[in-house]
């Protein structure tokens, strides 16, 4: 067996062409976070990716010795005047009267695709306490409801940019910005105006970020190894979570020529928006596919009891190995065979038996 090597997909490479070229507006809540090593550090990067920054201050914010070119807000033919700005610097700093306002107004006034807040709290956290990197704008004014009066303002703000049509706004501090920007993992809170998740199966352009994700749920231990023709099979059976344009998660339905039954492969989900219910749409899209081919079940196979669980949360039930096809355990690794579990669904409606009912008039 030949054990596939596939090329590492950077995430920061991902992400570089996300950003390339594009203006993204920075909100900067203070003179310490303008003055940050870690804001000039992430500035830096986007400016040599060809993109442009603005840092959106309120007016009477001490700059210090921050030499970007200044336009203030409520300029005359302010897109205009901001746009020269722009041919001299990538970065500028547009000031107005409140933080509030001046975000607003940037965003809505130029037509920004990404607005960040910087904020000592960072991003947001669920019930348990674990941060809460991904939520739309249902969860958001959830969310906003509960906070404490000073986070609640700050969501509220985030609120008004997304029904105002800005498609996405992060919320981090300065420090974890760039892991914020630059990583899979992220290191805040990503909230977007449509519901977020779209499956599809995956094209050629998608391949390179799903041998990465497969790559990454190996070495994790979620994905048992393949070799380069299952990789291959897997690409072409494979479907995708999108989140906008970031490859969320994957799956496949794998089902050998005339088989009656398929199975849910390679599932994995990206930490970033584990939780985010992107494993159940992967679930759902794979289910559809099997039913449109008319199979008699799914199954899905796991050496995690945490991953059976999800299955068994998705209508699956732990069966024996008999119970899926022979074919599966080909060339499988023995001591692997002895700690994996097999979870199945069938698809085919059971006959139910005729019910009783006495004779008219007894």
């Amino acid at each position: 067996m030949t054990v596939s090597h596939v090329q590492p997909f950077s995430e920061r490479s991902f992400y570089a062409q996300e950003f390339h070229g594009r203006v993204m507006g920075i909100v900067v809540p203070d003179e310490a976070t303008l003055h940050s090593p870690a804001l000039a550090s992430v500035v830096e990067e986007l400016e040599a990716n060809a993109g442009r920054v603005i840092l959106i201050t309120e007016a009477g914010l001490d700059a210090g010795h921050h030499d970007s070119p200044v336009v203030e807000l409520g300029t005359p033919r302010f897109p205009g005047k901001v746009w020269r700005a722009m041919q001299s610097s990538r970065t500028i700093r547009v000031t107005g009267p409140t933080m509030a306002e001046s975000a607003f107004d940037v965003a809505t006034a130029l037509g920004l695709f990404k607005v960040i807040y910087l904020s000592s709290g960072g991003g947001l956290s669920d019930d348990d306490g674990r941060r809460l990197s991904f939520a739309d704008i249902g969860e958001l004014r959830l969310r906003r409801t509960e906070a404490p009066a000073h986070q609640a303002q700050l969501l509220a703000q985030i609120e008004k940019l997304l029904d105002a049509g800005v498609p996405n706004v992060n919320l981090c501090t300065v420090d974890g910005l760039h892991e914020e920007l630059f990583s899979y993992r992220g290191s805040g809170t990503l909230f977007t105006r449509e519901r977020y998740v779209d499956v599809r199966r995956l094209g050629i352009e998608d391949f390179d970020a799903a041998a990465d994700l497969i790559e990454r749920g190996t070495s994790e231990g979620y994905l048992a190894p393949r070799s380069d023709e299952q990789l291959e099979f897997l690409l072409a059976d494979g479907f995708g979570a999108f989140v906008g344009r970031h490859l969320a998660g994957i799956g496949a339905l794998r089902v050998p020529s005339g088989a009656q039954a398929g199975e849910v492969a390679s599932l994995y989900t990206l930490t970033r928006f584990s939780g985010g219910g992107v494993g159940a749409h992967l679930i759902r899209f794979a289910i559809d596919e099997a039913r449109r081919l008319e199979l008699d079940f799914a199954y899905a196979c796991t050496t995690l009891p945490r991953v059976g669980a999800f299955f068994g949360r998705q209508g699956f039930r732990p069966v024996d190995q008999g119970e899926i096809p022979a074919e599966k355990w080909s060339g499988y690794e023995d001591e692997r065979r002895q700690r994996v579990r097999c979870y199945r669904m069938d698809l085919r409606p059971t006959e139910t038996p005729p019910v009783w009912r006495p004779p008219r008039g007894s």
